[in-house]
């Protein structure tokens, strides 16, 4: 089975406009562009526009992962809780004729525009070239692997696969996590002591492997 793609919250709010939308919730990140296409001009898009690019986890139960309810203080009744707005797929607070009740699956419950995973912890590491000495900040998730965070260095170096990544002197085993390579986050106790984290960045090293050497 294919691993899902982790998403920093920093790439989710890079998509923020009606023509391009994602937001993230309960630990995913779902790209609702078309969504906001089919729907092109319904005043129920107005509450997600709002919120587009940001986390909307607060607007879900986490143990029914559905919108949550409440009951409503002039009807008595329960019913979905949305202090922005009804938005779409919410149905009317009480009967009406115009409402199309056969929707199917409500967005947010629709598979279909899940992109991935947001990222329960990011951390920045430093990138460094041994050949050219260039360096590359990146801000990466904890849960990915060294391959993928190579993918994320690829538009700075495409030649990123030539060479071998390296942490205070040992090659890293580029199907394991910064984590299982014993790469240190130490972002908690910086903060605990009050430190600059940009000062205490873990690099990696790479080191270009020449193919024309002779062993």
């Amino acid at each position: 089975m294919d691993r899902p793609r982790f998403f920093t919250p920093a790439e989710v709010a890079a998509h923020n406009t009606a023509a391009d939308l994602w937001v993230s919730f309960l630990g995913k990140v779902c790209d609702l562009t078309p969504l906001m296409e089919q729907h092109k001009g319904d005043d129920l898009l107005f509450p997600i526009m709002q919120c587009a690019g940001k986390d909307i986890s607060s607007w879900f139960d986490p143990e029914t992962e559905d919108i949550r309810r409440h009951i409503d203080p002039l009807t008595n009744c329960e019913r979905y809780y949305t202090p922005r707005g009804r938005f779409l797929h919410i149905p009317p607070a009480s009967p009406r004729s115009d409402w199309a009740s056969d929707i199917g699956l409500p967005w947010w419950k629709d598979k279909r525009y899940e992109v991935g995973l947001l990222s329960a912890k990011t951390r920045w590491i430093r990138v460094i070239n041994t050949l050219t000495s260039q360096e590359q900040r990146l801000q990466v998730c904890s849960e990915e692997t060294l391959t993928e965070i190579l993918q994320r260095y690829l538009s700075y170096n495409a030649h990123a696969c030539s060479y071998t990544w390296k942490h205070a002197g040992t090659s890293l085993d580029m199907s394991l996590t910064l984590g299982e390579n014993n790469v240190p986050d130490e972002d908690l106790e910086l903060q605990e002591l009050r430190l600059d984290r940009d000062l205490f960045t873990p690099a990696i090293l790479l080191h270009f492997n020449d193919d024309l050497t002779e062993g």
